[in-house]
């Protein structure tokens, strides 16, 4: 009896250090401030329209939301459902796929919460030193 051959070829390993890897862009993507920020917002609140999500994070344009939000509904990771409305209604939430990063998000967040002064500290401190050294 012979083997069963492989015909799609050799599974992809995909490796973020190693250059032009797919998964390197998705981690630049995902790690991107105002991603996170707009992941982490769909996963406390929900489905969100556009205004809310630029009134819940403080400080993005409006033209960083809608590259942020392409961005991440090309990757499957938030999904637009427009309503057909005068004006139109469009809302945005979590796929499945963006759901599996509410706990890694939230381990980052409550990360960076816990440990904020620590990251204070060092800043200046390191600061102090460069300039005594200029």
């Amino acid at each position: 009896m012979a083997a069963v051959e492989n015909v799609t070829g050799p599974l992809p390993s995909f490796d973020p250090y190693e250059r032009g890897c797919p998964s390197r862009d998705l981690l630049d993507q995902i790690g991107s401030k105002w991603a996170v920020l707009v992941l982490g917002e769909l996963g406390r609140n929900g489905t969100s329209r556009f205004g809310h999500l630029r009134q819940a994070l403080a400080g993005v344009s409006e033209k960083m939301l809608t590259q942020t939000l392409r961005t991440l509904e090309r990757d499957g990771l938030v999904s637009r459902t427009v309503y057909p409305e005068v004006p139109p209604h469009v809302e945005y939430e979590l796929t499945a796929l963006g759901q599996t990063l509410r706990e890694p998000l939230k381990a980052l967040t409550e990360w960076s919460v816990l440990h904020i002064g620590e990251v204070l500290t060092a800043r200046e401190e390191y600061d102090d030193r460069t300039e005594r050294t200029r």
